[in-house]
């Protein structure tokens, strides 16, 4: 039955049995069915683009009713921000995690830039930039806002890591946005574009471990303390 046929028949995410009893209980938490209607709407706009893309579609790909996800999230626009903050809280904290967990320095950087990996080599992820910079001169908010959300938002992060790092007095940076920007560039770039062109296919996980491993090993080179200035840590001012 189609989003149209469970409205009509009054059921809002499963088909109706029978007249409800008062205080029915929900099937599952709101919190619950945003995540799987972020997941479809990701599908949905990374397929279609945003100016194809459809609120009835989205809801059909979740197994929701319009109803219910127009009660969510109030229009098109809103969805699509909503997911892609949805997407990026879920790496800010996997990268916070690796930040604080006492692990050396080579491994937690290679975990976080498999994070970073895992989040612009997704093929969903790419295909949408793909449509977002087709689209950009008919939806530029779009473009604007993807770009704050997303991308900035995943330098910033990486930024943050090397900062508590570099506090920590592992290595030296004379500015972490900057470095940041460096290494996600040395990171996703040549995989990214390979595949916007069609080059080679999304990297399987082993390949982007592999890569991580080599990234982190490269940068942690050219920003690792020295010995003078570890002596001059520990002599002072």
């Amino acid at each position: 039955m189609g989003v149209k046929g469970k409205e009509q028949s009054g059921g809002d995410d499963a088909p109706d049995t029978g007249r409800r009893g008062r205080g029915r209980p929900q099937l599952r938490s709101d919190e619950e069915t945003r995540a799987v209607i972020y997941d479809a709407a990701r599908q949905e706009f990374a397929a279609r683009g945003f100016a194809a893309a459809n609120i009835a579609d989205v809801a059909c790909r979740a197994g929701v009713s319009t109803k219910t996800l127009y009660r969510l999230v109030p229009n098109k626009m809103a969805l699509f921000e909503a997911m892609v903050t949805d997407r990026m809280d879920w790496f800010v904290s996997k990268v916070n995690l690796g930040a604080c967990d006492g692990r050396d320095i080579e491994a937690a950087l290679q975990a976080a830039l498999l994070a970073c990996a895992d989040l612009v080599l997704d093929g969903d992820v790419i295909a949408m930039q793909r449509i977002i910079l087709a689209e950009s001169d008919k939806f530029p908010a779009v473009a604007e806002m993807f770009y704050e959300k997303a991308m900035r938002r995943s330098v910033s992060s990486l930024a943050a890591w090397l900062g508590i790092q570099q506090k920590r007095g592992r290595i030296v940076l004379d500015d972490a946005e900057s470095a940041a920007g460096m290494l996600l560039g040395m990171l996703v770039f040549q995989p990214q574009r390979d595949v916007w062109y069609g080059h080679r296919p999304l990297p399987q996980h082993d390949e982007l471990e592999a890569r991580a491993k080599k990234c982190a090993a490269l940068f942690l080179w050219g920003c690792a303390v020295r010995s003078d200035q570890v002596t001059k840590r520990s002599e002072g001012p």
